[in-house]
């Protein structure tokens, strides 16, 4: 409704200029053309935010608002932003609102979450973007992390990236190694409560997730036979649960023995939960995505020397990442403009302008970052190609919010054997749809 009022007003703005452009020209009309303005084609984006105001100090607002601009100057057109807040879904999340609009192709192209873009990608409902002349920029975990039967359904402006966030002043002053393996891990928990830190990890209801995946899938994505192992948990031939059976009961000693507070964890929102204890010097060790080192809102400005490390693994510290992406719509209206936007939004030129404002790591395996000290060691593993997905819309059962629910219901009493038996039922399940 708001769209048509806005509408109404711009098209009845139209007319009265040009009653009075011929009013103050009827002198001229019999020796010259009414001039017709031509008219700007709209592309539409739902997302989760709205253009950035041009003095609004947002970074990441304004980073894509950059990228956008190319597009808009490049290819003679305007990008419209509707937004989740906008509509006024308050009832819904981002994820109900984005499938609604996507199955009714509402909009052009959309950002979408990980479960989203693999929910809409088996059901057909996106485009193949593997055809855009950019794509082949792109780096394999993100051709990986967004391939649905074989089509390449969203592509993002960064690769988010999971890691833990450490005091690295309080590892030297117990003389403490950054742990690679959880053995390691375990053992520093164990001297950091002996020497009276309360609780050696801060953790929260989002995150531990993270924990499980760096060790149940460091072999699968790193071993060399990613696809064949995808498919044998595809087809059933292999079961999620012997996979995750090893990061869930690593969680479960964690908690066991006080090192973190499964109480707290339930209830804790990221950063906003553990987050002032580990500024505080409290607890040394708190897990977070890439940005938040970079935004003095969360962990970017701490009164100690921070590392940014991956997750303990058998293969050693592992970053985990979970990728979202924008993708097209199969029945947009504008689909081959659209298509153009998309494809200049993740062109080099656009992704180092991204990347460059917001410290990031980029899609492109053309665009490097310079990221700050703290980040270096996390970046390493990545610049290796050493890493596993957290979300994969590859696999048949959806990773991400399937294993956050089960470690929640770890945190919340369950046995190790009862989360398993709930992965062989939701896979179970997927497998006879």
């Amino acid at each position: 409704m708001k769209m048509k009022k806005i509408l109404s007003f711009f098209m009845a703005g139209v007319i009265m200029f040009t009653v009075v452009a011929c009013s103050s020209n009827d002198k001229k009309n019999s020796n010259l053309m009414i001039y017709e303005q031509k008219e700007r084609k709209v592309i539409n984006l739902f997302g989760p935010m709205e253009k950035s105001n041009p003095g609004l100090d947002n970074m990441a607002r304004n980073a894509f608002d950059k990228t956008i601009s190319i597009a808009e100057q490049n290819l003679d057109l305007t990008v419209e932003y509707r937004t989740y807040t906008a509509e006024n879904y308050q009832e819904k999340t981002y994820d109900d609102v984005s499938l609604d609009r996507v199955r009714n192709n509402m909009d052009d192209f959309y950002l979408l979450n990980p479960d989203t873009i693999q929910i809409l990608g088996n059901e057909g409902k996106l485009a193949d973007l593997s055809v855009l002349d950019n794509a082949k920029n792109l780096r394999e975990v993100v051709k990986t992390a967004n391939t649905v039967d074989g089509k390449l359904v969203a592509i993002p402006q960064e690769v988010v990236v999971n890691g833990l966030f450490v005091n690295k002043d309080m590892f030297d002053k117990y003389n403490i190694k950054l742990p690679e393996t959880p053995e390691e891990f375990i053992e520093c928990c164990r001297v950091f409560k002996e020497n009276g830190i309360e609780t050696p990890v801060g953790a929260n209801r989002w995150w531990l997730e993270n924990f499980v995946f760096a060790q149940a899938y460091a072999d699968l994505y790193n071993g060399g036979h990613t696809s064949e192992e995808v498919e044998a948990l595809n087809n059933g031939e292999r079961k999620y649960s012997d996979y995750m059976r090893t990061g869930f009961e690593f969680l479960k000693e964690l908690i066991d023995k006080g090192y973190i507070d499964a109480k707290k964890a339930y209830t804790y929102e990221a950063i906003e939960g553990e987050g002032p204890d580990f500024m505080a010097q409290k607890t040394p060790i708190v897990m977070a995505y890439w940005g938040a080192a970079n935004s003095e809102t969360a962990y970017g400005n701490p009164d100690f020397e921070m590392r940014v490390i991956g997750f303990p693994s058998k293969l050693g510290q592992m970053p985990v990442v979970a990728i979202t992406g924008y993708a097209v719509g199969v029945g947009s209206e504008h689909f081959d403009d659209t298509m153009d936007v998309l494809n200049t939004i993740i062109s080099d030129e656009a992704l180092k302008i991204y990347t460059e404002t917001n410290k990031v790591i980029s899609p492109s395996k053309n665009v490097e970052v310079d990221c700050i000290p703290a980040l270096k060691p996390l970046n390493d593993r990545v610049e290796e190609n050493v890493y596993v997905l957290g979300s994969n819309a590859g696999m048949k059962l959806e990773q991400w919010g399937n294993t956050c629910i089960i470690v929640r219901n770890l945190l919340n009493g369950a046995t190790v054997d009862e989360c398993m038996a709930e992965f062989d039922r939701l896979q179970a399940e997927t497998l006879s749809k």
